[in-house]
């Protein structure tokens, strides 16, 4: 029993690893844009496909999935250009952007079965053999996942408190008004936004694509989980989004002890839920700051 828990405390941090980088996306843009992406899961299954196409032509997996990061990036600033800066401008409403995303994201989904089919498909990795800790196997793989995760993360700390872009992020998370009154670019930080989050969710998507089957509703039944670890943080804290990604990942993977592994989306919808009717701000307070 001790090595079985082991073991899914182990899955646990590899999955709650790529929900960190996605989730990290999703709350830049939830506390810089005000947008609540439902469309975000999709442009995570985007990016795996991404990888995949990129894989496929023979390319080592790890720069495919820097050209799946920075095709996720490309499709989320054309998004930004067509539908989202034309909705600010107009003042849409909350509940008109979140319709809005959830269309987006049945287009998005129905666009990859529509280029690469329904079917599961994998990458072209060299066989790797599982690594033996004290009796407990790791795939290969999810130590690679873990290890790229806290790379980007640290990466995505840096250009938060050492770049002026990363300021700029946080001044007009703080009040939007304030920072354009300031000088402060917002369009500028805007586009930069949706860079660093397209990347982060598009690397996440071929992450994800590591440890599991490429299909299309991969990045789908993630939105909850990726969700409730934002609402778990406090919205607008990256920060925040990386430990209850973290937490929300174990939870799920730990609670198959006790419930079926096909219930274990329950777990997230739960904690959400208990965050929303006893903390509604969250663990950490949702800045950037």
């Amino acid at each position: 029993m001790d090595i079985q828990l082991i073991q899914l405390f182990v899955n646990g941090l590899a999955v709650g690893s790529i929900i960190a980088l996605a989730a990290v996306g999703l709350t830049l843009t939830f506390g810089i844009l005000r947008l609540p992406n439902f469309a975000h899961g999709d442009l995570m299954t985007a990016g795996a496909y991404l990888t995949l196409a990129a894989n496929m032509t023979g390319l080592d997996i790890w720069l495919s999935m820097a050209i799946g990061g920075l095709g996720t990036a490309g499709l989320m600033l054309v998004s930004e250009k067509l539908v989202w800066q034309p909705m600010r401008d107009r003042r849409a409403t909350s509940t008109t952007l979140i319709i809005i995303s959830i269309g987006l994201s049945f287009l998005l989904r129905n666009g990859v079965i529509l280029i690469w089919g329904s079917e599961n498909q994998t990458y072209r990795l060299p066989v790797m053999p599982a690594l033996d800790v004290w009796g407990v196997r790791i795939i290969y793989s999810k130590v690679i996942v873990m290890i790229l995760a806290v790379m980007a993360i640290a990466t995505v700390h840096f250009i938060l408190q050492r770049t002026k872009v990363g300021k700029a992020m946080r001044a007009v998370a703080d009040d939007l008004d304030l920072a354009r009154v300031s000088g402060i670019d917002v369009e500028w930080v805007v586009l930069c936004t949706w860079l660093l989050a397209g990347v982060l969710t598009g690397v996440s998507g071929g992450l994800y694509g590591l440890i599991t089957a490429v299909r299309p509703n991969m990045g789908w039944f993630l939105i909850l989980p990726l969700f409730a670890s934002v609402i778990l943080g406090g919205i607008g804290n990256p920060y925040g989004a990386i430990a209850g990604a973290l937490i929300i990942g174990v939870a799920q993977e730990m609670s198959t002890l006790l419930i079926p592994s096909e219930y274990k989306l329950a777990v997230a919808l739960g904690i959400m839920m208990a965050v929303l009717l006893v903390r509604p701000q969250g663990l950490f307070r949702g800045t950037l700051s």
